[in-house]
């Protein structure tokens, strides 16, 4: 099976995209043939700062190779090193009603909240669906709320197979992550648009100062705790072991014990999870030169995939260009 996903270089990484994502991928890539990629085309949506964009896409491929992304067996690359991917999004754009982007409820919730719209935020659908396809992927993994979009790139396959009269694309499938939907500090879902995050791979003190701060009920110390509702005890549930989190829900039931307590021993399970990880990161850091090298050679096999769909893309569609093109 061919396992595609990607993540944006909007924003420092987070315990979301680590529990919602990183995490899984590190055993699928024991199993299946795996591209991760950085997608900083869709991150220019938001990031228009170069330098910060160049500095947020390196920080990235630093976090994938230091929780133990081994890039001799995931294909880990830039989303730039695939310039293919804008010529598939363009095509697919013109077999794509409007209607279909209208409907889509990241769209509508980004904009809800504030982040400008225009025609990149608008098109996201599309890009991510060329993202998909171009790589004839099998499967995606995503968290619940990103399920609508893989159900429109099989759309926009469809619609691009019906128009040439064959299957030229692929249609994939979407694969539910464990950690459906992880907690920011404020009880929403934990993401950069939101601000709510719990970095990656901050200082353990800023770690610690941050999960202090995840927004709690009034419930008295000596009640006992609603397990259900609580931000502190879903995100300590998706990284302590299972004897832990056992003892942790019955001094919540048992009441006796302050929503603070459950906080230090969250921070003490993050330190411990991510505390290995933060140190081959600090080396990683060191070694610029072997970062680049692993973005530059994975898109140069990640692009040679790519370019042999869009010979057969361009071919069904009628699209010629000439044989001494270099693409």
């Amino acid at each position: 099976m061919r396992v595609l996903s990607g993540i944006q270089s909007s924003g420092k990484l987070h315990l979301g995209n680590y529990l919602g994502a990183m995490r899984q991928y590190l055993q699928m890539q024991l199993e299946h043939e795996c591209f991760f990629f950085i997608a900083n085309y869709h991150a220019f949506t938001t990031i228009q700062d170069a330098a910060l964009l160049a500095a947020l896409t390196r920080d990235v491929a630093l976090d994938y190779l230091a929780i133990g992304l081994d890039p001799e067996k995931a294909c880990l690359f830039r989303q730039t090193d695939v310039p293919e991917v804008c010529e598939l999004t363009w095509i697919l754009s013109c077999v794509t009603g409007k209607g279909l982007l209208e409907r889509a409820t990241s769209y509508k919730d980004k904009v809800a909240k504030g982040i400008a719209s225009s025609m990149g935020l608008f098109s996201y659908p599309i890009l991510m669906a060329a993202d998909i396809l171009i790589y004839r992927s099998d499967l995606v993994p995503v968290g619940k709320d990103q399920v609508q979009h893989i159900e429109m790139a099989q759309d926009m396959a469809g619609y691009l197979n019906q128009v040439v009269g064959r299957a030229v694309l692929k249609r994939p499938e979407a694969k539910l992550n464990e950690a459906m939907v992880v907690p920011g500090v404020d009880g929403q879902k934990m993401s950069k648009s939101y601000g709510n995050t719990i970095d990656l791979f901050d200082t353990p003190k800023k770690t610690r100062k941050r999960i202090m701060s995840i927004k709690t009920d009034s419930t008295p110390v000596e009640d006992p705790k609603n397990l259900d509702t609580c931000n502190v005890f879903a995100l300590y549930k998706l990284l302590a072991e299972a004897d832990e989190v056992a003892a942790m829900q019955r001094r919540y039931q048992a009441g006796g014990m302050g929503y603070g307590d459950a906080k230090k021993a969250l921070a003490d399970v993050v330190d411990r999870v991510l505390g290995p990880a933060r140190e081959r990161r600090a080396e990683l850091e060191k070694d610029p030169d072997y970062v680049e090298d692993v973005l530059r050679t994975n898109g140069a096999k990640a692009r040679a995939v790519a370019a042999a769909v869009m010979t057969d893309v361009r071919e069904a569609c009628g699209l010629l260009v000439s044989k001494d093109t270099h693409r």
